[in-house]
């Protein structure tokens, strides 16, 4: 494994030991494929941050620790690379975790961890569960800052949430769904990645009962887990394909649009509108392509520059502070999909 970085700055980055790192290097036994898959995205990561390593000040050290589907990890990491060059007063190095599927007992294990190495802080999207607060309690009484991003956890051990309003996003959802079926009866398909994130929780309720308001005689079948990855989504939409009867509409808040589309369309169901979250590269395409109608949207490179604000007020590196707003959401259409950004 090439490299150009000392040994004790890849083991700081990756979070293991020095002596680990060696073994790694240098191809040596009893080192587990995981281990090494770490001690190579902490290289990576380094190379990533290079640019700013060369920059004056203190250096601190945060832990991404992400459960979602690649495509949007891949985004949350590409915003966070994005952003550190602007952030001042600190040299800011993130670690990342990021799975697509991780047990509460899998975060909470992590985030033992972490709080045994230490850590400048934590950006955590995770589920919010009973074990998990805890953990949180316990990075609190060791003085790490801990911030939630696009869902949050319930109870008073974050410091801060940075995200999208997910009541707003659910309401607007209602909005646009009812302004294209214009009443009238049906089906609508409204799916979550996992009961467990609160974000989409409070998306779904707002959904409901917006709707309600708007096209009571519309039927809503709702539909989770899957973890917003192609082949859990597909398994579940298929066992439940039965209760859609005259579908009209789908509102997708976990991701999988691609699998749910591709479900439907073999048993020829074709909503006449489809709401979706996020323009990762897989949204994009199939906005483009008009198979979504809508996606919901917002700067997730503002939310990662939030969370950089809040723990660098944490640390008393920084005098202007201002608690983080929610995310605007964007209501983007095949008309108006903006161009990649440049990261």
């Amino acid at each position: 494994m090439t490299h150009r970085f000392p040994i004790k700055e890849i083991a700081r980055q990756a979070g293991l030991g020095p002596a680990t790192i060696d073994r790694v290097l240098n191809n040596r036994a009893h080192v587990s494929p995981q281990t090494r898959l770490r001690v190579k995205a902490a290289i990576e990561e380094l190379e990533a941050q290079e640019a700013q390593l060369t920059a004056r000040g203190r250096r601190l050290f945060f832990d991404f620790v992400v459960e979602a589907p690649a495509r949007f990890s891949r985004e949350i990491k590409a915003a966070t690379e994005s952003v550190l060059p602007e952030i001042g007063g600190a040299v800011c190095r993130p670690r990342f975790t990021l799975q697509e599927m991780m047990e509460p007992q899998d975060v909470v294990a992590i985030l033992r961890r972490i709080a045994k190495r230490g850590s400048d802080g934590v950006v955590l999207k995770v589920r919010d569960t009973p074990n998990i607060r805890e953990a949180l309690a316990l990075l609190r009484s060791t003085e790490i800052p801990v911030v939630t991003l696009v869902t949050d956890i319930t109870g008073g051990d974050r410091q801060a949430y940075v995200g999208v309003d997910n009541a707003g996003a659910g309401c607007t959802a209602a909005y646009l769904m009812a302004h294209v079926l214009q009443g009238g009866t049906g089906t609508i398909l409204a799916t979550r990645s996992h009961e467990g994130f609160s974000g989409e929780e409070a998306r779904e309720e707002a959904f409901q009962v917006a709707l309600a308001v708007r096209c009571p005689e519309l039927k809503i079948v709702s539909l989770q887990g899957g973890s917003g990855v192609d082949v859990g989504t597909s398994r579940l939409l298929a066992d439940r394909l039965s209760e859609l009867g005259a579908l009209r509409g789908v509102y997708s808040m976990g991701g999988g649009n691609r699998a749910i589309l591709s479900v439907l369309g073999a048993q020829g169901l074709h909503p006449e509108v489809y709401v979706a979250h996020d323009l990762d590269r897989e949204n994009r395409d199939l906005l483009c392509a008009r198979r979504l109608s809508f996606v919901l949207h917002h700067d997730l490179r503002s939310d990662i520059r939030n969370a950089f604000k809040v723990f660098l007020s944490h640390h008393r590196l920084s005098v202007d502070f201002v608690a983080p707003a929610v995310s605007t959401v964007q209501v983007l259409t095949p008309e108006n999909v903006p161009e990649l950004p440049t990261l």
